[in-house]
């Protein structure tokens, strides 16, 4: 059972929290070394392209943080690999899980913005067939130091070796989805454990979807311990549900406001918001203890997860408040999720 963390590295716009860039991605830096301090089991970091995040070049950022920190896996959350090639791709890590001595892993997905697209010179034609070739490269350099392999989208190969080689033999790396039944039958194809960004709505709802990566993974021959599941929640703890409340919503709805005017979305209301955060709702946000209640409901709906990581960027919460909420998680929740589910009844 593993409890994380992920961050798009937020660019504060809130004049009574403005920081510069530099500050805000050293406070991230901080809040890496105080989760890896307190026992905290991931720590992952995003990919976007647009003023709001800091995060474009994730790498860069864990390389930082595993320079600084012991024992916490770093991981990205999740990287475009459409808009990337998988060699550099693989280099990258490759050095990164050297230089933490072996505690990185990659999550590779479309991407739920598409700014990298144009950004790069991709068209939003091939958003499938893009991911599509270029996970087949990335696991054919993973598996082999040598490649020889002919695509569309980057030159061909020709036995050329892909240097440097990782200290994880094979590197791990999950696959992120968001809602498309074709992404969860391919993950479960692949074999690769499967990371469900969950952000809105009714977590059970996704449980069809689960199942049938699960069912495409046993189709294609993969034992069911290869077929993990995690969850990328947006979630904040609090001592007092409450104050989690209180502190996460007002930048929460705008945060989800402004995206909405970009993908058609109505306004977030804080009847919306109430829905959401209720005993079924996409939303964990409270007190250590409704929390992990919650986190355990979610497992049981969706039969069983192995990781659960929160997202909370979208409140604009001042670094103060996510360093109080990192510990709560670090030394409250993911121990007592541990204690609840040591009897080997259900895996988180």
């Amino acid at each position: 059972m593993q409890v994380g963390i992920d961050s798009f590295a937020a660019a504060h716009d809130d004049s009574s929290i403005s920081i510069s860039p530099a500050e805000r991605l050293q406070q991230l830096i901080e809040q890496i070394e105080i989760a890896d301090q307190l026992g905290l089991d991931i720590f992952g970091i995003g990919e976007h392209h647009r003023r709001e995040f800091l995060d474009s070049a994730p790498t860069v950022i864990l390389a930082a943080a595993a320079a600084r920190t012991q024992r916490i896996r770093l991981t990205s959350a999740v990287t475009v690999l459409s808009a990337a090639d998988p060699v550099r791709l693989f280099q990258e890590f490759a050095t990164l899980d050297l230089i933490s001595k072996g505690r990185v892993e990659m999550v590779v997905g479309r991407g739920s913005f598409i700014e990298a697209f144009p950004l790069f010179g991709l068209s939003l034609e091939d958003y499938d067939s893009l991911f599509e070739e270029k996970i087949d490269l990335l696991l054919k350099i993973r598996d082999n130091e040598c490649i020889t392999w002919s695509g569309k989208y980057r030159p061909n190969l020709n036995g050329q070796g892909v240097y440097p080689r990782p200290l994880q033999n094979p590197l791990p790396v999950w696959i992120g989805v968001g809602g498309t039944p074709e992404s969860f039958v391919r993950a479960g194809i692949l074999g690769l454990p499967l990371m469900v960004a969950i952000i809105g709505g009714k977590t059970h709802q996704f449980r069809p979807l689960i199942d049938l990566y699960r069912e495409a993974g046993k189709q294609a021959g993969h034992s069911p311990d290869k077929l993990k599941v995690g969850i990328h929640s947006l979630g904040y703890v609090a001592d007092k549900t409450q104050d989690a409340i209180d502190d996460f919503f007002p930048g929460y709805a705008h945060t989800m406001t402004e995206i909405g005017k970009e993908r058609g979305w109505p306004k977030m209301t804080r009847e919306s918001f109430d829905i959401q955060n209720s005993s079924n709702g996409a939303l964990v946000i409270g007190d250590p203890h409704e929390v992990v209640e919650k986190i355990i409901r979610h497992s049981k709906a969706l039969g069983g997860i192995s990781r659960f990581s929160f997202m909370m960027n979208p409140g604009s919460l001042p670094h103060e408040k996510l360093i109080q909420s990192t510990k709560l998680i670090s030394t409250q929740v993911a121990p007592a999720l541990r204690e609840q589910l040591s009897g080997g009844n259900e895996t988180i």
